[in-house]
C-alpha cells in the first residue's frame, strides 16, 4: 500500500522558504513561498512559522480528502541531522541551535504534533531530489512525475558514480552523491562557499561572497540576482563585472570539486541557474579551461529548479512516515509494504 496522508516539504533558504504539499500518489496539492524570518538567532520565529504552515497543510489536505501524514524540514549551513541541530548557519545567524526541538515544541503547541517530523540539510535534500525524484515538479494539481520513460534513464545514470549538486542561491554549497547515496560527512561535507580566497582581486573574501546569487545582487547594487541579470543584458558594466567574477570563482570551485571527487555530472541549481545560457555557456567554457587532462563533467541545470530542496524535504518526510508506519506495525505484530512517493 502507499504511505497514508500528504507530505509537507519545507525548504528554509537564506531569503525565502519554499513549501510544497504532496499527496501520497505524488500529486502536488499546494506550493507557496514565504520570507525567511530575519533576526532569529534561536530559530524561534521559524518554529512558529513552521507550525502555521503545518496547520494550513492539514487544512488543505483535509479539503482534498486526506490527512497530513508527515513534515520534512530542511535548513542551510552545517547540520547535524541525527541531533536535530544547526551547528552553524552563516546566512541565518545560527550557531548550535536545536532547530528540530524548537519546531517540535511549536507543532505541539499548535496541535500538529501527531505526524512524524524529518529534519535535514537543504542541499543534501536537493541532491536527493535530483537523483531520485522523477520528472520536473508540476503545478499544483498536477503529477510530480512526468515524462517517466526519459527520467528512468536519467535517474539510472545519476545513480552511478559521483554527482555533485551545487545550488547557487543566497549562499553557495554542494552535496556529493556517490552511487546513489548522499555523502553527509558528519554534517560538514559540501561547505564550498565558506572557503576563503587567498589570492587575486578577491583575496580575503569567502567563495560565496563572490560566487552566489546573493553576492551578484549585492555587488551589482541590484535588489535581486534576477535584476542583476537584467542589468547584465542591458550592458551595465558594474553588473557585468559582478557576473563575470561570479562565473570565474564558481568555475574554480567546480573544477576542484570535479578533480577531487571525479564527478561525471555537475548539477547547478538555485536562483542563479534560472538565468540559463547567460550563466551556463561561460561557466562550461571556464570549467573546461581549468580541467585540461581531466575528464570533463556534464554541467547541467537542476531538473527541479530551485524547488529541489522542497522536493527533497518531501522525500525525507516520506521516509520518516514509512519508518513510523513500520515501527507501529512491528509493535502490532506485522510489517507493511510501504511505497514512498514524492
Amino acid at each position: 500500500m502507499t504511505a497514508n496522508g500528504a507530505a509537507l516539504g519545507i525548504d528554509v533558504g537564506g531569503t525565502t522558504i519554499k513549501v510544497r504539499l504532496v499527496a501520497d500518489d505524488g500529486r502536488v496539492l499546494e506550493e507557496q513561498r514565504v520570507p525567511t524570518p530575519r533576526d532569529d538567532p534561536q530559530a524561534t520565529a521559524l518554529a512558529e512559522l513552521v507550525a502555521t504552515l503545518g496547520q494550513r497543510a492539514r487544512t488543505v489536505a483535509r479539503r482534498r480528502g486526506t490527512e497530513l501524514g508527515a513534515i520534512g524540514l530542511v535548513v542551510p549551513g552545517v547540520v547535524d541531522e541525527d541531533a536535530g541541530r544547526s551547528v552553524l548557519s552563516v546566512n541565518l545567524g545560527w550557531r548550535d541551535v536545536p532547530v528540530r526541538a524548537r519546531v517540535d515544541d511549536a507543532l505541539r503547541a499548535a496541535g500538529v504534533d501527531a505526524v512524524p517530523l524529518a529534519f535535514g540539510h537543504d542541499v543534501r535534500a536537493g541532491a536527493l531530489a535530483e537523483v531520485r525524484a522523477a520528472g520536473p515538479g508540476a503545478a499544483p494539481g498536477g503529477l510530480l512525475a512526468t515524462d517517466i520513460d526519459t527520467d528512468t534513464d536519467t535517474l539510472a545514470a545519476l545513480g552511478r558514480g559521483t554527482v555533485a549538486f551545487v545550488p547557487v542561491g543566497t549562499g553557495l554549497a554542494s552535496a556529493l552523491v556517490v552511487d546513489g547515496r548522499v555523502v553527509p560527512g558528519g554534517g560538514w561535507a559540501g561547505e564550498i562557499g565558506q572557503v576563503r580566497i587567498r589570492d587575486g582581486a578577491h583575496a580575503g573574501l569567502r567563495v560565496e561572497e563572490v560566487a552566489s546569487a546573493g553576492a551578484v545582487a549585492r555587488r551589482s547594487g541590484a535588489p535581486s540576482a534576477h535584476d542583476a541579470m537584467l542589468r547584465v543584458l542591458d550592458g551595465d558594466p558594474v553588473a557585468r563585472r559582478a557576473w563575470d567574477d561570479c562565473v570565474d570563482v564558481l568555475a574554480d570551485t567546480l573544477a576542484w570539486l570535479t578533480a577531487v571527487a571525479g564527478c561525471h555530472t555537475l548539477i547547478v541549481g538555485g536562483g542563479l541557474a534560472q538565468s540559463g545560457p547567460l550563466l551556463f555557456d561561460p561557466l562550461r567554457a571556464a570549467v573546461a579551461d581549468r580541467l585540461a587532462g581531466v575528464r570533463l563533467p556534464e554541467l547541467v541545470g537542476a531538473r527541479h529548479g530551485d524547488a529541489a530542496g522542497a522536493i527533497g524535504a518531501v522525500l525525507l518526510a516520506r521516509q520518516a512516515q514509512a519508518s513510523s508506519a513500520r515501527a507501529a506495525s512491528v509493535r502490532a505484530g506485522s510489517v507493511p509494504d510501504v511505497a514512498v512517493t514524492a
